[in-house]
């Protein structure tokens, strides 16, 4: 299998080639809304959607000039898919804020992923110009700005300052994978999402990523199908204090109390089961969850404790799939 390959580049200010000079001129603009003359603003649905017989929930609003990038395919040697620089948020009224933004927004992980998924479910297709309907580029920075909550469309070269350097043993869903190549930008830059281990041995991951020719989440092996040793793990400076760790806390992480065996019985729903379920994909036992199942106890759950509890030396009933105390804290340690 050819492994997919991409190019990212913030677009020189003397190039002379079209594509740099269509970077140019058709840089975002804020502007009032979809309801202004067609000049200022084209609405494009993917075809995908119109075969489908429905709209997504969202749309691509091209600027003025600007197409669509093409639909390139694993193997295609001649993918040509710049990043476009950095910008504010296409559609907002107010301008562009400061970069980085002071303070950097506040969210979550879950709120990370909850937004990874919404592209990945509308399959937003991959381009360099035109902008979704949330006001975020659709390229593989403006994806991870919008996934992270930023004021303004980032690019591979900025990320870094919303983030803090963390190791591959830190990695937790909603952390960061970024080969930004300052010396010459359009071999093979990138950015991903980290969606959690996929194996105990955390030789592949769940990634979240806007590629050619759409956004997509599937299996990969650590850190990427190329250039995998200039893959940088980075965490978001806005997660709760906690949760940021010791590089960006400065201090060791809080350890989770144990709730209590209460919520974890057959059917129990609750944000202690959602919880749980993270950090065991975290820890690499992704594998037991094929679809997303909220935050209901299940089998797949009791399975993947297991799992764990098994991978510590545990047999017969000390690893019977229901998290105790000591299951618990050596999860969250």
């Amino acid at each position: 299998m050819t492994a997919p390959m991409f190019e990212e580049v913030d677009p020189a200010s003397d190039c002379l080639c079209p594509g740099c000079r269509l970077s140019r001129h058709s840089s975002p603009r804020p502007h009032p809304g979809l309801a202004r003359p067609a000049a200022r603003a084209a609405v494009v649905v993917a075809a995908a959607s119109a075969a489908l017989g429905a709209l997504p929930p969202a749309v691509a609003v091209a600027a003025p000039g600007q197409a669509p990038h093409r639909a390139a395919l694993p193997g295609d040697e001649e993918f040509a898919t710049p990043q476009g620089p950095w910008a504010p948020l296409y559609g907002r009224p107010d301008g562009p804020e400061k970069t980085p933004a002071e303070p950097i927004p506040a969210t979550t992980r879950a709120d990370i992923i909850k937004r990874a998924k919404t592209w990945v479910d509308a399959k937003v297709p991959y381009s360099m110009t035109a902008f979704w309907s949330d006001g975020y580029r659709q390229d593989c920075s403006g994806y991870v700005s919008m996934a992270w909550g930023l004021p303004n469309n980032e690019w591979t070269g900025s990320l870094g300052q919303f983030g803090v350097k963390i190791t591959k043993a830190e990695l937790e869903q909603g952390d960061i994978l970024l080969f930004h190549n300052p010396d010459n930008p359009e071999k093979g830059s990138h950015v991903v999402i980290f969606g959690g281990w996929t194996d105990d041995k955390h030789t592949s991951y769940t990634a979240y990523e806007q590629t050619p020719p759409h956004a997509r989440r599937q299996t990969t092996p650590y850190a990427y199908w190329s250039n995998s040793d200039k893959y940088v793990p980075y965490r978001y400076k806005g997660l709760p204090q906690g949760a940021a760790g010791a590089r960006a806390a400065g201090g060791a992480k809080t350890a989770v109390p144990y709730p209590g065996a209460a919520f974890f019985r057959p059917g129990a729903a609750n944000d202690h089961v959602a919880r749980l379920r993270a950090r065991l994909v975290d820890k690499g036992y992704g594998r037991f969850y094929a679809d997303d199942p909220g935050q209901r106890w299940g089998e797949a759950d009791r399975r993947a404790v297991e799992a764990f509890q098994r991978s510590q030396g545990w047999r017969g009933g000390a690893a019977d799939g229901h998290p105790g105390p000591e299951t618990w804290r050596r999860l969250f340690a």
